[in-house]
């Protein structure tokens, strides 16, 4: 008798825990197939530190193939769900199309950034959920400081050391927080105009920084943010985007570079795609994790909405902590539709969160439980530590080499700002040129359609996929002459690129 066929479509926070834990329960009963774009797990909550030179990328990131023992990871992005033909339809890195058939379908696909129709916001901002976005984003910041050290004009010098993020979350408040930081070491090392420091400024609409957390651990994070020289403006965000600068609800324009987008996030479009019951974007299931009429079909983190069995009518936010714990559930509910072990609801005990703002200082409450500030910063390290599946004694070394040396303000500049759009499906992968792309086919059982170009009629990419050829004028579009910071190196030529439905969730995992 064949083994059963077990296929998760996405490898963050649900997916990861999904597989190892589905590994470790069916030991070897199963054949497990996880189809992800990268080889790899991101730990997304320390990415800032990765913007901020203290940690090196691959630090945050956890090999698929040395971590999941029996399971087979897939390179590959999912672009087709079959439900009655239960089988997934997706594309590799190099443009080959292929097919995983299965007999319980886990989708875990995460979410992309949340976008809002503010103009110039999709050509001119950038994202911060994924790695390339980081890469991006920290080379940028050395570019903009050493041109505004050797700026004659101090218009120019102003505006490029002004730093706007967009977004007081636990991302925005982050990269404000690390930010801020990580210029003020360099202008000690190379000093700007007499008069002129770095200038970074932290925006939202809600009426406080960290709305998501308690109000004291707001008080804290706001105190530290300010002291430190960050301009928290609440109550305000973007009106409009422009190559020079943002104006801002209030009137004013700020003379800019660089605009960061932390506003939230939106379930991964693959989603809408499936046909099945949304809320808001998210897949409705039951607290068991399964999607209603499709018992093999099982949907978790931000690709799911999960009902609150604590706050009956509402449901659990898009959050990495939520994600995980659906993970586990979604692995047990699976096992016990093959006959190991028994089902059980999804119930949520909140351990608290912690917001790392940069050196010692930090915002934590543990299970509840507010702590000041000296305390703080060792707490959210240690629960990174605790939390991350691989790479602690790494981590914990860079972080020893950054409290003992200078950082390194190097630009590699590995990753171009065409290749990092806000407006994307795939934040996790930086866009290149020259590979095949396939559409995400619309409505249940749809097939995975190729494109075929003529000389006169260039391929229709897929929502972003990698290989993608961003078109003029959209966002990774020609850099040269409309992005910030004006980066010489040219993009593809010009393609069609349908937009991405925009569905927009609350929250920030």
């Amino acid at each position: 008798m064949s083994r059963p066929r077990i296929v998760i479509v996405g490898a963050g926070f649900a997916g990861y825990r999904t597989a190892r834990t589905l590994s470790r329960l069916t030991r070897h009963q199963a054949d497990i197939t996880l189809l992800n774009p990268t080889d790899y797990f991101l730990y997304l909550p320390l990415l800032p530190q990765v913007a901020a030179g203290i940690l090196e990328p691959r630090r945050v990131t956890v090999p698929l193939s040395g971590t999941l023992p029996g399971v087979r990871p897939v390179l590959g992005e999912a672009d087709g769900i079959d439900l009655d033909g239960r089988t997934v339809h997706y594309t590799d890195p190099e443009g080959e199309t292929g097919t995983l058939p299965y007999d319980r379908l886990v989708i875990s696909v995460g979410s992309v950034n949340k976008l809002l129709p503010i103009p110039g916001v999709a050509e001119h901002a950038h994202g911060f959920r994924g790695l390339p976005e980081a890469l991006y984003l920290r080379d940028h910041v050395i570019r903009q400081m050493e041109l505004a050290a050797a700026a004659d004009d101090p218009k120019s010098c102003s505006a490029r050391c002004t730093f706007v993020v967009v977004g007081a979350g636990y991302t925005g408040t982050e990269v404000a927080a690390h930010g801020q930081l990580y210029t003020d070491a360099q202008v000690r090392r190379q000093p700007l105009r007499e008069g002129v420091r770095p200038r970074w400024m932290l925006l939202d609409v809600a009426p406080r920084v960290l709305p998501e957390m308690d109000e004291r651990l707001s008080r804290t994070a706001d105190r530290v943010l300010r002291e430190r020289g960050v301009d928290v403006r609440m109550g305000t965000s973007v009106k409009e985007a422009t190559h020079d600068g943002v104006l801002l609800t209030d009137g004013e324009f700020v003379p800019s570079r660089t605009l960061v987008w932390c506003v939230g996030v939106r379930p991964d479009p693959l989603v809408e795609s499936v046909g099945q019951p949304l809320e808001r974007g998210r897949l409705i299931v039951d607290p068991y994790l399964q999607v209603p009429g499709r018992p093999e079909v099982f949907a978790c983190g931000d690709a799911a909405a999960v009902p609150d069995l604590d706050k009956p009518g509402s449901f659990t936010p898009m959050t990495a902590q939520h994600a995980w714990r659906h993970g586990q559930v979604a692995a047990r509910n699976v096992a016990a539709s093959l006959g190991v072990g028994e089902r059980r609801p999804y119930r949520h005990r909140d351990l608290g969160f912690v917001v790392d703002l940069g050196g010692a200082k930090a915002a934590a409450n543990p299970l509840g439980v507010p702590l000041p500030g000296p305390l703080a910063g060792p707490v959210a390290r240690g629960y990174h530590l605790a939390a991350m599946p691989g790479n602690r004694v790494r981590v914990a070394a860079d972080w020893l080499l950054d409290a003992v040396l200078p950082r390194q303000a190097v630009q590699l500049g590995l990753v171009r700002s065409w290749s990092v759009p806000l407006d994307t499906a795939s934040p996790e992968l930086a866009r290149v040129p020259g590979a095949p792309e396939r559409r995400v086919s619309s409505g249940p059982g749809a097939a995975v359609e190729a494109d075929t170009a003529t000389p006169d009629e260039p391929a229709e990419p897929a929502k972003n996929q990698p290989g993608g050829e961003p078109a003029k004028n959209q966002p990774g579009g020609e850099p040269a002459k409309n992005q910030p910071g004006g980066e010489p190196a040219e993009p593809p030529g010009p393609v069609k690129r349908p937009g991405t439905p925009d569905n927009p969730a609350e929250g920030d995992s």
